[in-house]
C-alpha cells in the first residue's frame, strides 16, 4: 500500500477571490500540491472556496483577516506604539481557534505572518503555537518586511510585540523569494544567510500558454519541458517530409550534449501497407540511431500505448506554442502550410529550400537550407543559434527550472515533514 502523502494547510490574513501577490502565490501552490497528490487546505480570514482550486479545504476563521474590526482597532493602537488593552485576549482567541484546527496537518505554511504588522494577535499566536509544541512542521514564507519598509517601518516600534516581527525562530523553516529579500532578511534575523532559503515563484505552463486538457497532459507525457530544445515537426508521415533527415540531425545534436525533443505530429495511413511498413521503418532507425527519447511520433504517443493516437488541431496549436523552432526538412512540398502556422505563433522555423511557402513568403526571417546538407552541419547551425538566442536561453531556462512542477520537486517537497512511513 502506498503510503499516504504528508498533509499541509496555508496560513494568511485573506485567500482568493481576494487580489494580491501572495493570494496568486497561495492559489498557484494548492494547485500544485493537488497536482502532486498532497491534501492542501487553506485557513484565511476571508475567501472562498470556490476560487482555490478543486480539492482545496478552506477555514475560515474571520479574525485572521487584517481587517477584521477588532484588529483594526487593536492595530491603529498599536501603530502609536502602545499595546491594546484587549491584545492578550485576541491573541489567545486567536490561538485556540488556531489550534483545535492546525494541529492535525503535517505541515503549516505561514504567508507573511511572521514578518508583517497586519495582524499582531494572529503572529503571537503562531508563536505561541510553536512554543507549546502543537506545530509539527512551520515553514514561514517571508515575502514583505516591515521592519525595513520604508513604508511602513513607522508602524512598529521596539518592545513586545513589534519585536516578534524581526526573531529569528531556528525551530522554522525560512522561505524567501529572491536574493535580494534573503539578504534583507537575514539582515532582520542577525542570521546567517544560509539559513533562509530562496524559493522562486512560478509560472504555470499550462495556464499561461493557455493550453489544452489534451494538449498539457501530452507535452507532460512526452516530458517537453525537460528539454534544451524542442523541435515539431507537424506533418504526417510520409517519405517527401525527409524524415529520416530529421532523425539524423537530432543523433547529430544529441552527440553535442544537448537535451533534444523532436515531435511528429501526423500519423501514418493505417490503411496503406506501404506507408505502414515506411513508419516501421522510421521506428528501427530511431532505435538504430538510439533517439527512443529524443524522437516521438504523436501517433504512438497517447494515454493507451497499444492504441494509436490522433490528436486534433487544437493540440497541435498547443504543441506550437511549447516549441522552440519547427522544423520541415521536406524533400517536396507543394506549399508547407506549418510555415504559416508558425510564422503566425511567432515559432522560428528551420526548413529546406524545397518548401516553397518557406523560399517565397518566409524569405529571410526562415532559416533555410539546402537538401545536400550534411546533418551533422546542420546540427552545428542549429547549436550555433540556439545558445546565441537569448529568448530560447530563457525559456529554455524558465521551463526547466521555474515553473510550479519543477519548483515543486526540487524546492518545497523537500520542506515538507510527514508520516514517519514516508
Amino acid at each position: 500500500m502506498t503510503p499516504a502523502k504528508p498533509t499541509t494547510t496555508i496560513l494568511h490574513y485573506t485567500a482568493p477571490p481576494i487580489v494580491g501577490g501572495v493570494e496568486a502565490v497561495m492559489d498557484a501552490h494548492a494547485r500544485i500540491f493537488l497536482q502532486m497528490g498532497y491534501p492542501v487546505s487553506v485557513v484565511a480570514g476571508q475567501g472562498s472556496e470556490d476560487a482555490l482550486p478543486l480539492g482545496t479545504e478552506l477555514e475560515l476563521i474571520p479574525a485572521l483577516d487584517s481587517q477584521h474590526p477588532d484588529i483594526l482597532t487593536a492595530g491603529a493602537i498599536l501603530e502609536q506604539g502602545h499595546v491594546p488593552s484587549d491584545f492578550t485576549a485576541l491573541a489567545e482567541q486567536l490561538k485556540d481557534t488556531l489550534a483545535s484546527y492546525i494541529s492535525r496537518f503535517d505541515n503549516i505554511i505561514v504567508h507573511n505572518v511572521f514578518t508583517k504588522h497586519f495582524n499582531l494577535p494572529f503572529t503571537v499566536a503562531i508563536f505561541d503555537l510553536l512554543d507549546m509544541g502543537v506545530i509539527r512542521n512551520c515553514i514561514a514564507w517571508h515575502h514583505d518586511f516591515t521592519w525595513t519598509s520604508p513604508r511602513s517601518r513607522s508602524k512598529v516600534h521596539a518592545g513586545y510585540p513589534w519585536d516578534l516581527l524581526r526573531t529569528y525562530r531556528p525551530d522554522v523553516t525560512h522561505v524567501t523569494i529572491s536574493q535580494n529579500r534573503q539578504k534583507e532578511l537575514a539582515y532582520l534575523y542577525h542570521c546567517p544567510k544560509e539559513e533562509i532559503q530562496i524559493i522562486y515563484n512560478g509560472v504555470d505552463p499550462a495556464e499561461l500558454l493557455g493550453l489544452s486538457v489534451d494538449g498539457w497532459e501530452l507535452i507532460q507525457r512526452l516530458d517537453l519541458l525537460a528539454a534544451d530544445l524542442i523541435m515539431l515537426m507537424p506533418v504526417r508521415v510520409t517519405r517527401a517530409k525527409n524524415i529520416e533527415y530529421a532523425l539524423k540531425v537530432v543523433a547529430a545534436l544529441k552527440a553535442e550534449g544537448l537535451k533534444v525533443k523532436l515531435v511528429l505530429t501526423g500519423p501514418p495511413d493505417p490503411h496503406d501497407e506501404k506507408s505502414m511498413i515506411y513508419f516501421r521503418s522510421l521506428q528501427k532507425l530511431r532505435d538504430d540511431l538510439g533517439l527512443n527519447v529524443e524522437m516521438k511520433f504523436v501517433f504512438e504517443s497517447g494515454p493507451y500505448p497499444e492504441k494509436s493516437h490522433i490528436i486534433s488541431l487544437d493540440v497541435v496549436a498547443d504543441l506550437y506554442r511549447v516549441a522552440d523552432l519547427m522544423f520541415i526538412p521536406s524533400h517536396q512540398e507543394g506549399f508547407g502550410m506549418p510555415v504559416l502556422e508558425a510564422g503566425l505563433l511567432g515559432v522560428p522555423i528551420i526548413a529546406s529550400n524545397a518548401v516553397p511557402a518557406a523560399k517565397e513568403i518566409g524569405s529571410e526571417e526562415v532559416m533555410r537550407f539546402k537538401l545536400d546538407l550534411p546533418p551533422q552541419q546542420l546540427a552545428q547551425r542549429l547549436l550555433s543559434w540556439a545558445e546565441a538566442d537569448n529568448r530560447l536561453r530563457l525559456a529554455r531556462r524558465t521551463r526547466q527550472n521555474y515553473t510550479w512542477q519543477a519548483i515543486f520537486r526540487r524546492d518545497i517537497e523537500p520542506l515538507l515533514g510527514g508520516n514517519d512511513s514516508l
